[in-house]
């Protein structure tokens, strides 16, 4: 996840206790959240228009989800702790948030 994140221009990571947060110019465009408030998810979290996110999300609620206090402002996630990650598509949705 650091290596897909930094690799791109400008971007930084600050790590806090169970999530990090990915930046370009102090704007978040992506967080690793490991057990965030204790809900028990591995995930990455991006930014997609307001609405798509609610689309995203409903495709394959096994695969993503809506977090808590980010999702109503169109963020989701793409769970990572179940099975197999596809590291292509965590890059994709990585560099369309970071846009």
């Amino acid at each position: 996840m650091s290596k897909i994140c930094l690799a791109l221009p400008e971007a930084t990571r600050a790590i806090h206790s169970d999530y990090a947060d990915f930046r370009v110019r102090k704007k978040v465009f992506a967080y690793f959240l490991n057990n965030h408030n204790g809900d028990g998810i591995v995930s990455v979290c991006v930014k997609s228009a307001l609405g798509e996110n609610v689309d995203q999300a409903s495709t394959q609620p096994d695969r993503y989800y809506l977090p808590r206090y980010i999702g109503p402002r169109g963020w989701f996630g793409m769970r990572m702790d179940r099975g197999k990650i596809d590291w292509r598509e965590v890059r994709n949705i990585v560099e369309l948030s970071y846009c």
